[in-house]
């Protein structure tokens, strides 16, 4: 436990900030690609990423929406816990994120896609006794209610991923939340299409481009100045 105070007390000033401001960021960029895709008219031409084949034999696993709302928190740890490590690994982090977020952004406003959830036969969990099923259907309710927009690519994929890069090979950060760090990624990822929030190409498309963007600050590595002042140090 004192270690793990001491750990939390080390986390440097802008380690908190950029939790909460990419916390928000995130919310934010959902719901402005929402209302710009609305603004341009160019949620008019939305269209389902689903493959009937694959989404179809998913079942809907109402427990998995406690792994979903889970996330939220799991996400605002991701730059803390990147602060903690090297200058030069933080600086790509956020500046890979930062494009991430962009990419997804500009997936919202001009390539819009939706998910029926009438259609879906997902609306009969209103009013459903039991936890798990009330959790689910307060969900859809925050999230389009009937119809819901804006499923590719997947943020809560992209992000959780993202979470789980930052901290991968990391000498600062302990094994063990490197581990926790990758059972969340992967639980959030199931938790996507298990609630039916989610197709398979959305989540397909949201580890894509983490992976990419993660790709490419290792080729850019804008946080490089950071690695030269710590030499002359």
């Amino acid at each position: 436990m004192k270690q793990f105070i001491k750990k939390i007390r080390s986390v440097p000033w802008w380690g908190w900030v950029l939790g909460v401001v990419y916390f928000c960021l995130q919310y934010g960029i959902y719901r402005l690609g929402a209302w710009l895709s609305t603004v341009t008219g160019t949620v008019a031409w939305a269209f389902e990423c689903k493959i009937p084949p694959i989404d179809d034999l998913i079942p809907i696993v109402p427990a998995f929406s406690v792994i979903y709302l889970y996330s939220y928190v799991f996400w605002i740890f991701g730059p803390i816990a990147a602060s903690l490590t090297k200058k030069r690994n933080f600086v790509n982090y956020i500046t890979g994120l930062s494009l991430a977020y962009v990419v997804g952004f500009l997936f919202f406003v001009f390539l819009p896609t939706y998910m029926d959830r009438v259609k879906e036969g997902l609306m009969a969990f209103d009013g459903s006794s039991g936890l798990f099923h009330r959790l689910l259907a307060m969900i859809y309710a925050a999230d389009g209610s009937e119809r819901a927009f804006n499923l590719f690519p997947s943020y809560h994929c992209l992000i959780s991923l993202y979470c789980y890069l930052g901290v991968r090979k990391q000498p600062e950060i302990s094994l063990g939340f490197r581990i926790y760090s990758l059972v969340m990624t992967v639980l959030i990822c199931l938790s996507t299409v298990l609630t039916k929030q989610h197709y398979i190409i959305d989540v397909a498309g949201g580890l894509a481009i983490a992976l990419l963007c993660w790709r490419l600050m290792g080729r850019l590595d804008p946080g490089r100045k950071y690695a030269v002042d710590s030499e002359k140090c």
